[in-house]
């Protein structure tokens, strides 16, 4: 049976939005001085094949927002059903999240991570105010695959599609 709120509360929005399956991403880019920097994000998704562009959204506390807006490429590492352990690594503050992580640069020097079941390279266009989030819609200009399953999360944890 469904509920039905007018005004609900962040926890019960969040339990239901958990009801929607989604892939697991770790987004990159290199900070003005160099520095590698990425997070964990489950709000990409496609938008249009013409012109080719991906949407994802950034919660405006943390502390990358700033270069993340500024940059003018970043990567998009769709994660493997193995790197749930990468998926953590980045959702992590405080660590040095590349430490010891086999990755190649892309455009703008933007980490592509090892191992991924799909890479997009990604002009950064245009960004949106959307609440307590900036939502970025972006030109994907390179992009690649590899035959790995993906990481999936739904209802709070990860998960792995059926053979």
């Amino acid at each position: 049976m469904s509920q039905h709120n007018n005004t609900p509360d962040a926890r019960a929005l969040r339990d239901s939005l958990a009801m929607f399956a989604t892939g697991i991403t770790v987004v990159t880019a290199r900070a003005p001085d160099g520095t590698p920097i990425g997070l964990t994000v489950n709000s990409f998704n496609s938008v249009s094949l013409e012109p080719p562009l991906i949407v994802w959204s950034l919660a405006n506390h943390l502390p990358s927002i700033d270069v993340f807006v500024g940059c003018e490429y970043y990567a998009i590492n769709v994660l493997a059903h193995d790197q749930q352990h990468l998926s953590q690594r980045f959702a992590t503050r405080d660590i040095d999240k590349f430490a010891g992580l086999n990755c190649r640069d892309g455009l703008g020097g933007a980490p592509l991570l090892d191992g991924c079941s799909a890479w997009f390279e990604c002009r950064n266009t245009v960004r949106h105010a959307g609440g307590d989030h900036v939502i970025f819609v972006s030109e994907v200009v390179r992009h690649d695959r590899n035959p790995h399953e993906p990481l999936i999360y739904f209802g709070g944890r990860y998960r792995h599609l059926a053979p």
